[in-house]
């Protein structure tokens, strides 16, 4: 039963992954009473899977990395909502709500699933993983390449040297003003962020069924995991603390690098396909 309620969590936690899917998308938070009503929820179903299992094994449930990634996720989720309750940090749940629901969608996964019946929905689970990864580094290369004209592009102007200036030669009149930069950045971004997250959950999943218990050590996860962690981040810190300019493109270059790593990483999944 443990499995079972944490699993039903899991789903909960997912209300407030859309609620930050659209906030991130539309800059709105029309859903953040509904997502928040259901983490109440889930939070609870959570302790009580983590208790439950906790009595189960005589200890407490933190052996291995699935239930050390379930205690995270309810610790992260306990101080969230004291966090809520107490200062009312309604946009940090654009952080914690992706964060809770990966880690506790990773601790469900913790379990032997069953196999594939059908190698043409393994294949379909398969591109589609690799399709959406497609679509967020697209978002994310373009977001980092914005990114550094918005730089150039400031640096120009603050310099103000006519054509002696080096930057006003390589970047003429026809850039387009800050401000549109800037709106590109944050759009491609965002499309990017969905398109990631969807992609992480999707790989997750399938390569938990491919794997079983043991897919969690994968190198291509791994970096995966942490190249996803960096865009949250970087999301986060565009629309809690506005962050644009060099700040903006550093970060978004770095997660850049470690999109490369991943791809790279993932190369090796072709070969699958033909199994």
């Amino acid at each position: 039963m443990s499995l079972f309620w944490l699993r039903v969590a899991a789903v909960l936690y997912a209300a407030g992954l859309v609620h930050a899917f659209l906030t991130v998308l539309r800059r709105g938070a029309r859903l953040f009473p509904y997502a928040l009503g259901a983490f109440h929820v889930a939070v609870v179903l959570h302790f009580v899977s983590f208790v439950e299992h906790s009595v189960e094994l005589r200890h407490l449930a933190a052996n291995n990395f699935y239930e050390t990634a379930s205690l995270c996720a309810l610790i992260f989720a306990v101080v969230y909502l004291f966090v809520e309750w107490r200062y009312h940090f309604a946009i940090l749940s654009i952080f914690i709500f992706p964060l809770v629901s990966l880690l506790t969608l990773i601790a469900a996964m913790g379990a032997p699933m069953a196999s594939w019946e059908d190698v043409r929905v393994r294949n379909a689970w398969l591109i589609t993983h690799i399709l959406l990864v497609l679509v967020g580094y697209a978002g994310l290369l373009l977001s980092a390449g914005a990114a550094v004209f918005y730089l150039l592009q400031e640096r120009r102007l603050k310099r103000k040297h006519g054509s002696e200036d080096f930057i006003a030669m390589v970047t003429p009149d026809r850039l387009p003003p800050l401000e549109t930069l800037d709106t590109l950045i944050t759009r491609s971004m965002s499309v990017g962020f969905v398109a990631v997250t969807l992609a992480v959950v999707a790989g997750s999943s399938w390569a938990s069924i491919e794997y079983g218990t043991r897919w969690i050590s994968e190198a291509k996860i791994v970096v995966s995991l942490v190249t996803w962690g960096f865009y949250l981040l970087m999301v986060f810190l565009r629309i809690s603390a506005g962050w644009r300019g060099r700040k903006a493109a550093v970060l978004s270059l770095t997660v850049l690098g470690f999109a490369v790593i991943t791809w790279a990483a993932h190369v090796g999944l072709r070969p699958l396909l033909a199994k």
